[in-house]
């Protein structure tokens, strides 16, 4: 009996000595790092998996209605419906007017608009419709309806023979109705250059800003505004080493517009003027190699898809190479797959209504930013 005590009393002190000679664990910012990562990955496996889409190429435009269904549009594979318990798919066999569509609106009537690569089509609550009549009588007599929802022409660049010249479509609830740009601006720019490029943006003012390849152009309902390479004192030969290559609008809360191009960067308005916003803050270089780092291997911020603007008031840019950037006022922050970004490619910054940031990435998935870090929600 005294035997087994003993050698239980030596057990324990053993024991004891062994866990108070073992050396406490501190978690540093790297190791905290891949556990997040590790995290995710558990977490992915946990994943409701009805929630994932199943598109694999890239989400091009998210938009919320006012039924509370959330619309996601893809490159490649049509759009989907997500009702907040199934998805519902739509493509061109549905009658979808393309399996690319690049922007989704809400007109003020409740029916939802899809611009596609090539046509366009409209959800009206129940089914699909792609309609086939324009109104071509009045190119240039421009109409400018409160509630507007502005297209890009039928084709995927340039313009089809029907419509005659670079322009956009304008839908006033009823009909689609055809304007061109202006002769006097249209003459010094290739047509594929005035291509529409992106969403068009509704500013504070009342101007609509169409974003097209090679300029930026503003309709306040009587005059057009032309930011070109001439106003903005850039090369005269546009290209997307030296000019404008516009990829994104956006107007932040303060009525600043910044325009993302893919190519040279941020341009920030201040005033009545713009600032190369990527080179102020050093996130351009002459050595680039066109893919978002240069030779030395620095992260730069030159290919701008996507741009938009949290609850806090922090600037967000989705770039095509580089991830997401934010920044608060002073100081840039890049985010990467380190930081649960599934590719380093964003089309789309959408800020739900309950004012998260919704990002659109190349590979198919919709992520969302919560505590720090970039989570998946599609």
């Amino acid at each position: 009996m005294k035997w087994i005590i003993k050698q239980t009393c030596f057990f324990l002190l053993a024991l004891y000595i062994l866990l108070s000679c073992s050396p406490i664990e501190v978690e540093s910012p790297k190791r905290n790092k891949l556990s997040n990562v590790y995290k995710s990955l558990v977490s992915d496996l946990h994943f409701n998996r009805t929630k994932y889409l199943k598109f694999t190429s890239g989400i091009r435009h998210i938009l919320k209605d006012s039924q509370g269904n959330t619309w996601i549009a893809s490159d490649k594979e049509g759009v989907c419906k997500y009702d907040g318990n199934s998805f519902t798919y739509f493509d061109y066999d549905d009658g979808l007017c393309s399996n690319q569509i690049r922007s989704i609106y809400e007109h003020a009537n409740g029916e939802i608009w899809f611009e596609g690569g090539y046509g366009l089509s409209y959800y009206d609550g129940t089914e699909l419709i792609t309609p086939k009549e324009r109104n071509y009588a009045n190119p240039t007599r421009w109409k400018f309806p409160k509630d507007a929802l502005w297209f890009k022409p039928d084709m995927g660049t340039g313009h089809s023979e029907e419509e005659g010249s670079i322009g956009v479509y304008c839908y006033d609830g009823k009909s689609l109705n055809y304007h061109h740009f202006p002769k006097d601006f249209i003459g010094g720019i290739d047509p594929w250059g005035l291509s529409v490029s992106t969403p068009f943006l509704k500013a504070k003012d009342g101007t609509t800003w169409f974003g097209t390849y090679n300029a930026v152009i503003g309709y306040d309902g009587k005059e057009f505004t032309y930011i070109n390479n001439e106003y903005l004192k850039l090369p005269e030969e546009p290209n997307v080493n030296n000019g404008l290559h516009v990829r994104a609008l956006f107007e932040d809360s303060k009525g600043n517009m910044w325009i993302g191009n893919n190519g040279i960067g941020i341009l920030k308005q201040e005033g009545d003027q713009f600032i190369n916003f990527s080179q102020l803050k050093g996130l351009t270089s002459a050595n680039s190699v066109f893919k978002g780092i240069t030779k030395e291997s620095n992260l730069l911020l030159e290919h701008i898809f996507a741009i938009g603007e949290d609850a806090e008031g922090n600037m967000w840019f989705g770039d095509r190479d580089t991830g997401a950037w934010r920044y608060d006022g002073q100081t840039m922050k890049n985010y990467t797959y380190m930081d649960g970004l599934t590719c380093m490619h964003i089309w789309h910054i959408y800020q739900a209504k309950n004012g998260e940031l919704w990002f659109a990435m190349d590979d198919g998935n919709v992520l969302k930013f919560e505590e720090g870090r970039f989570v998946k929600l599609f």
